[in-house]
């Protein structure tokens, strides 16, 4: 069926709700491609958020992670997303390889969190994690079958669509990741306005998926993602989540303690840092990321 005659078709509200779970999005304006760092940065060099390559010690093969960031990016003028280097440092002290991914500031975009800009949108950002993965698998310091994919908020929701089967085709049909975490995603009906809308959350997700939520998060509420994340995992998805109590968007974000801001929806939300969800959060993913598949000979 022809884009035309599909936006012909929504527009007399004749699509139907499983079409729209599965529609993915027009790659219209996407922006260009990324170059990817092939210099390592040192750990005890990191201390600003970048995009950045960097490996524990040691000759490997290590499993390794990309870490993908929340819709305000890496850095803004005077503002860094000091969280970004928490878990890049946490990653490397723990063994892996991490490529902290930045989909807006190469660019020139300063954020993506009231819609897409500069080519930049979810579709743009799984082309990016698709390919800095690619990009991982070809260093010979890297396990090629242990490398995963970790987003915050808008990486999160990067996340979950890099994980449908029919997504990640539409991308290309690059390999994806053997495992996958999101926190705080958004697990919205995404709207574009050239063509159908199509759902964050899906039923076809392949790999092991690690969901991390809040139950006092308003901007992107757990309460949205619970029900879908229940049909994708009664669909035969491999997902699993969990919910904090008494947490806010963003817990992890130690420099964002008390920021306020009205979000997409028009919703005032407040960020509150909590040292323990941290905590607790960290201790959960590399959990999980444990159970990846065995390191190459």
């Amino acid at each position: 069926m022809s884009l035309w005659i599909r936006l012909v078709v929504l527009s007399f509200g004749l699509l139907s709700t499983s079409a729209i779970a599965q529609q993915p999005p027009n790659p219209v304006a996407q922006a260009k491609d990324l170059d990817f760092p092939s210099t390592l940065t040192s750990l005890s060099a990191f201390s600003s958020p970048r995009m950045a390559l960097l490996k524990p010690d040691g000759a490997g093969p290590f499993p390794a992670l990309v870490l993908h960031h929340q819709c305000g990016g890496l850095r803004n003028g005077q503002w860094q997303n000091q969280s970004m280097v928490d878990w890049t440092r946490a990653a490397v002290r723990r063994g892996y390889v991490v490529l902290l991914l930045d989909s807006l500031g190469p660019r020139g975009v300063d954020m993506v969190c009231k819609g897409p800009k500069g080519g930049v949108h979810l579709g743009r950002g799984v082309r990016d994690a698709l390919q800095a993965a690619e990009h991982l698998r070809k260093l010979e310091f890297v396990d090629k079958k242990r490398i995963a994919h970790v987003g915050f908020s808008w990486g999160a929701m990067v996340a979950l669509l890099a994980n449908s089967r029919s997504f990640r085709n539409y991308q290309g049909n690059l390999e994806g990741f053997a495992a996958y975490v999101s926190f705080y995603p958004g697990c919205f009906t995404i709207r574009p306005t050239v063509a159908p809308p199509y759902e964050v959350v899906r039923n076809d997700m392949e790999h092991p998926h690690l969901v991390l939520m809040a139950d006092k998060d308003v901007e992107t509420p757990a309460a949205e993602c619970i029900p879908k994340l229940s049909a994708a995992k009664t669909s035969g998805s491999p997902v699993e989540w969990h919910v904090y109590s008494n947490v806010t968007h963003c817990w992890d974000c130690s420099n964002l303690d008390g920021f306020s801001k009205v979000d997409f929806r028009g919703t005032r939300v407040v960020y509150r840092y909590d040292r323990s969800a941290t905590s607790d959060s960290q201790t959960r993913m590399f959990a999980f990321l444990k159970k990846m598949p065995t390191s190459t000979p």
